[in-house]
Order: structure tokens, then sequence, then C-alpha cells
């Protein structure tokens, strides 16, 4: 705040100092310009009654302000103070709005997205979001643990598409998995019923064989876990989503599954049965969940950003350490600016107590 006050001093000093037939009053116009940048219209209107006056001081000091040259000066430095002080109270309205555009992303986020817990049984997890543009917080990613009987079930998901109707189906989609968790038991039925929650039935009686472009164009991919606390294995259905990471012993490890799901919101489209799949899960493995927009983050070159190999040299990490140094050096790659919303979630298995 003190620099256009300093600009103006630096100019007027350099101003009184010179011969009367050199003006250096122009370049008072700096200092309420650049209060503009940074302060509300009040400060920049002040700013520019201060150069302004000073202007007037060195009018008199050199000739007179009636003085043609210096009065063209100081109308213009009025007008110019004055559109100035303009656009700072346009400016600050605009960031007023966008404050409360953040705001109530952080609010929906918090209703969305339910924080994970931190321990989970036997389980460490953390998690992070990535959004894609500045001003928003939350898109179509999803992600929810839920405790069970005998474990953990987790889900990570990206829904097709982006804005409120992308939050509305991954608000669906959660709010049915957490409903849902604790009344089956079979990791099969619940995806089952989450598939119910994209595509109810009633919506497929509105629509005709015309319609079926259009119906395709919502679905959710996802990927959904059971982790038992005893035992050293996990299990997984993958309704179409990049398959989880294994990092053990400085390897990232993909766990691809052999008969994929379709993803949720299109089993209705092909004949399909949801298969579980089981993966050993020993203590001090770290399993890394993630959504597509990691994996298709680009370089300026046009290289997608290499999780696998990343994720392995940082294996023995711990799940926060693991998802900070990997979300700073995504970010690195994409060059400050993701292209899509991205999610990680990252869990480690610890030794159950006895």
């Amino acid at each position: 705040m003190a620099v256009p006050f300093v600009l103006i001093a630096l100019v007027t000093m350099v101003d009184i100092v010179t011969p009367p037939d050199v003006h250096l009053g122009p370049f008072l116009v700096a200092a309420p310009a650049l209060a503009a940048s940074f302060a509300g219209p009040h400060l920049t209107a002040f700013v520019g009654a201060v150069a302004v006056l000073t202007q007037s001081l060195v009018a008199v000091r050199h000739t007179d302000v009636s003085d043609l040259n210096h009065t063209y000066q100081i109308v213009a430095l009025i007008l110019i103070s004055a559109f100035v002080t303009f656009f700072a109270h346009l400016r600050e309205r605009n960031e007023l709005a966008v404050t409360q555009l953040r705001s109530v992303a952080e609010a929906a986020q918090r209703v969305v997205l339910w924080p994970l817990p931190v321990r989970s049984g036997p389980l460490r997890i953390a998690s992070v979001y990535l959004a894609a543009e500045a001003e928003a917080q939350i898109g179509g990613d999803l992600y929810a643990a839920a405790r069970t009987g005998d474990g953990t079930r987790l889900i990570i998901g990206d829904v097709r598409g982006k804005g409120l109707s992308a939050i509305g189906e991954a608000a669906s989609v959660l709010g049915a998995f957490h409903a849902l968790s604790r009344q089956e038991s079979r990791l099969p039925d619940l995806v089952a019923h989450l598939e119910a929650s994209v595509t109810p039935e009633q919506n497929f009686a509105v629509h005709d064989a015309d319609d079926d472009e259009d119906l395709a164009e919502s679905f959710v991919t996802a990927a959904i876990l059971d982790i038992p606390d005893a035992g050293t294995e996990l299990h997984l259905v993958s309704c179409g989503h990049p398959p989880p990471l294994l990092l053990r012993a400085g390897e990232a490890i993909p766990l691809h599954v052999r008969v994929p799901a379709p993803p949720l919101g299109l089993a209705q489209l092909v004949v399909t049965e949801h298969m579980t799949e089981t993966f050993a899960f020993g203590v001090g493995d770290t399993l890394l969940l993630y959504t597509d927009g990691v994996i298709e983050s680009r370089d300026r070159s046009g290289v997608f950003y290499p999780l696998r190999e990343r994720a392995a040299s940082r294996c023995g990490q711990g799940p926060e350490n693991l998802l900070n140094s990997l979300c700073a050096d995504l970010v690195r790659h994409a060059g400050g600016r993701l292209g899509d919303d991205a999610a990680l979630v990252a869990i480690e298995r610890l030794p159950t107590p006895g």
C-alpha cells in the first residue's frame, strides 16, 4: 500500500529539481492505476487525490496553476483517477462474488464429499481432491469410506461431465453408498444397488430407441472395495475405472480385474454380472486409488502423467506424505493447471493390534 505514495513522492521530488520546461507530472497517473490493481475504490480515490494535490503544488512552484500545460495535466490526472476508481469498484465487487462462490463450493464439498477417516480399523487413510478450475472446489469426482461388520468399504469414482449435473450425480452415488454399505453384505449386491441409483428404472420407461445415445451419456466409472480387518487381502469390483495401484517394496502393481464391469449407468445396456476379485493386501502395503484426471494430465509436450512410475518411487512415505508429494509433482507436470478434476486416496494397512 505504500508503493503508490512512494511513487508520488519520487516523481514529485524529481519534478521539483528539474527545469520548468521538463514536465514529469504525467508519471503520477501510475500511482492511482497501481492502487486500483489491489486496493478498494476509497483508497484508490485517496491516492488519486494525493496525486492531483501534489501536481498542483508542483505547478505553483514552477509557474502557476493556471498555466495551460499544468492545467491539462491536472485535468487528465483527475479524469484518470476517477476512471481507475470506478474499475477498482468493479474489481472489488467481482472479488466478493468469487469469494461467495468459493464458500458455496466449499460447503457443497463438505456435504457431498464426506471427509474420509484418518483411521479405519487397521487402515490409515489419506485423500485429496484437486479441482481443475481455480474457483471450484468440487466436480464429478467422488470417494467415500464406510465401516462394515468385518472391515472397511471404499468407493472412488468419476462422473462423466462437469457442472451441477455431475455434482448431482456424484451426490446420488455417494448417498446410496453410505446408505447401503452397512445393509449389503455382498459387494456385487451393493454395486447393483449403486447401478440403480445412477439409472433408476423409471427413467428408462420414458426413453425410446432414439434416445439411447443421450441415455448412454450419463454414467459413472467406479472402483468399489472391501478390505477386511482380519487377513491380508482385499476384494474389488471395477466398473470401468482405472486399476488401483498396490505399492509394495518399491513397486507399483496395477490391480487389473479379469472381468471388468461397465460403468455405473451402462449395465442395463449390456448383459453383465458384477464379479468380485481378490488381491493380496498385507501389512505395510499401500493402496493408491485415483481418477482419470490424474493419469490423463499432460505436460506441455503432450506426455501423460506417469503415475505408476512416480508412485513407485515414493513407496514407504505414508498415505499423507505420498499424496502431498504426488499432488505437487502432478501440478508441476501439468504446468500449474489441470485439465480435469483429480482425486486420490491412499490406504496403508497397519499391523492389527493383538
